[in-house]
């Protein structure tokens, strides 16, 4: 289903030039126009469909640092810093607060595992900390489940995902980005091997640089350009109930669930683990590159062949800029929930705690969540076309890491010191031997 997200109004005139034209309205996109605009630099901001009408606004809403591949966590330190101060550089709520998140161990190898991440932690001075059933009884009161153990970091945080991006959306526009809605970008024009033009389904605009975030579409984009991203998309299913009183503040996952309070006072909730892998064409184009994550991963997701591979098989692979495009005809990939998992999902939260069971379920969605071999984004230039960057495959990381994702990506159009070190991001690491590591997440 179309989920609830704050509307953004589209610019009515198209520019006929700008500094930088960046493609994709979700968190990255507008994090990336916002910071541009701040510095002066002349930004239109394309979206094909609504500013976050994609995954942008269907993720859990977490904003950690916990956990995470210590390749990123550099990045996300600084995201998060960007994102304590947010509200206040918008002038609008995101629903961004502090409350703390705790992955909840039902085994020892669980736990285990959680505590070997903790020797990144420690590198970076995190609040990161294995608690005891005692503590987790404390910290999130009314569990009937026994746990083993947990990992908890008191200064992770959420946000509300169906406000944020459209609120940095428009604070864009108002530091002088142009927002263009419903306006595809078909491809992009060369001059002399450079980047000088996109050309959008409504005219022409002339650019110097162009930053692909396009999310789930970014690799099909790069293919029209002749530039092989290995990219794949996982299917994910939230609900959200009813708003109830009581129950606990920390976010969770753990059990064969998530979840999050919301600001409202419901919850979202999903299944973790479990998630959809439709099996479609690239799926075997980028085996090669997927291996290794697939045979880690593998036995966590659920792979199904069904009408979306004959649906990417017709696709075309390239396209004049003359013709109607795939992003025109889709302007908002609005895959189905998938009952089941929701169902087990919301099952194993009200077990865990039972206090939420009274909770109604309002409505549910999914969402196609961006994925690299190694399971961290692409923030980089494209060596062999100048004045081209991609900002995409955040592997379901992307809603924290925005604002840091955006500020980076800005430096590296700008040339600007970068805010933390770009190399474990770059583009070419798909074609170095040995660049491709599904890494160390917890």
């Amino acid at each position: 289903m179309l989920m609830p997200v704050d509307k953004v109004a589209s610019d009515a005139a198209l520019p006929d030039r700008a500094a930088v034209v960046v493609i994709g309205g979700g968190i990255i996109g507008t994090c990336t126009a916002l910071s541009l605009a701040e510095r002066g630099i002349s930004v239109v901001l394309a979206e094909k469909g609504e500013i976050a009408g994609e995954q942008s606004s269907r993720n859990l809403g977490w904003c950690r640092k916990m956990g995470r591949d210590p390749r990123e966590l550099p990045l996300i330190i600084e995201s998060m810093r960007l994102w304590d101060g947010m509200n206040a550089r918008i002038g609008h709520d995101t629903g961004f607060e502090t409350c703390g998140i705790m992955y909840l161990c039902d085994t020892q190898s669980e736990l285990d595992r959680h505590e070997a991440w903790l020797a990144h932690a420690r590198l970076y001075q995190l609040d990161t900390r294995l608690v005891t059933p005692a503590e987790i009884d404390r910290l999130m009161p009314g569990g009937a489940a026994k746990w083993v153990g947990g990992m908890y970091t008191a200064s992770d945080a959420r946000g509300e995902p169906q406000h944020a991006a459209p609120a940095i959306a428009e604070a864009a526009r108002r530091a002088g980005a142009a927002i263009l809605t419903h306006c595809a970008v078909r491809t992009v024009e060369l001059s002399a091997g450079r980047i000088c033009a996109v050309v959008t389904e409504r005219g022409r605009i002339a650019c110097d640089s162009v930053v692909l975030a396009g999310g789930a579409w970014s690799s099909l984009f790069c293919g029209n350009l002749g530039l092989r991203l290995p990219q794949l998309k996982i299917r994910t299913s939230v609900l959200r109930t009813e708003p109830i009183s009581g129950g606990p503040n920390i976010s969770a996952s753990g059990g064969g669930f998530g979840m999050r309070r919301r600001k409202d006072g419901g919850y979202n909730m999903m299944q973790f683990r479990g998630d959809i892998v439709d099996i479609v064409p690239d799926s075997f184009r980028f085996l090669p590159e997927f291996r290794h994550l697939a045979l880690r991963e593998g036995r966590g997701m659920s792979y199904r062949l069904g009408t979306s591979f004959l649906s990417e098989l017709r696709r075309p692979r390239s396209w004049p800029a003359t013709a109607p495009t795939e992003f025109e005809s889709t302007r908002i990939l609005d895959p189905s929930p998938h009952a089941p998992s929701l169902a087990r999902g919301r099952a194993r939260a009200t077990s865990a705690f039972p206090h939420l069971a009274a909770a109604p379920v309002r409505d549910s969605w999914a969402g196609m969540i961006d994925v690299t071999p190694d399971a961290i984004p692409v923030i980089s230039a494209i060596d062999t076309t100048p004045g081209f960057f991609v900002a995409t495959g955040f592997s379901g990381h992307g809603f924290g890491i925005g604002p840091g994702a955006g500020r980076l990506m800005a430096d590296l159009v700008t040339g600007a010191p970068p805010l933390v070190d770009p190399a474990p991001f770059r583009f070419s690491r798909f074609s170095e031997p040995g660049g491709i590591n599904p890494g160390h997440a917890a």
